[in-house]
């Protein structure tokens, strides 16, 4: 006698699992992704130096100024600045390395850049910690 509610199932007969395997990986990768993307975003948000524009003057096309500020976590640590002041078609006119003693952990400097043609702008094009 069969049971009337009861319903024939060959994946019961046969023991075959419904297709829920991803859902382990896809844990697995959450948890491994995530505690990366943690990782990666509280390593970042704190670097040992940043450095910034904060304006610059070209009243006298030949001798811009630039100011800027860094802000290293070590202040015993020098610092090295390019400054790089370029002309109407963006050519480099005048660039100077800027060279920061140890001391202080923030500093904002005005610095002048001498250039061989008329200058438009000038940028800082990045900064270094020396060994």
């Amino acid at each position: 006698m069969s049971q009337v509610n009861d319903q024939f199932d060959f994946n019961d007969r046969y023991g075959i699992k419904p297709a829920r395997a991803w859902v382990k990986y896809a844990a697995i990768v959450a948890i491994v992704g995530g505690g990366w993307l943690l990782w990666a975003a509280l390593y970042h948000a704190n670097p040992e130096l940043r450095s910034e524009l904060i304006s610059f003057t070209t009243d006298d096309p030949r001798n811009p100024e630039i100011r800027y500020y860094i802000d290293r976590a070590d202040g015993s640590r020098v610092v090295v600045c390019t400054l790089a002041a370029r002309d109407y078609e963006m050519n480099v006119v005048g660039q100077i390395d800027d060279t920061i003693a140890a001391g202080d952990t923030y500093i904002e400097r005005t610095i002048p850049v001498p250039t061989r043609a008329d200058a438009v702008n000038i940028g800082l094009e990045g900064c270094r910690l020396l060994p």
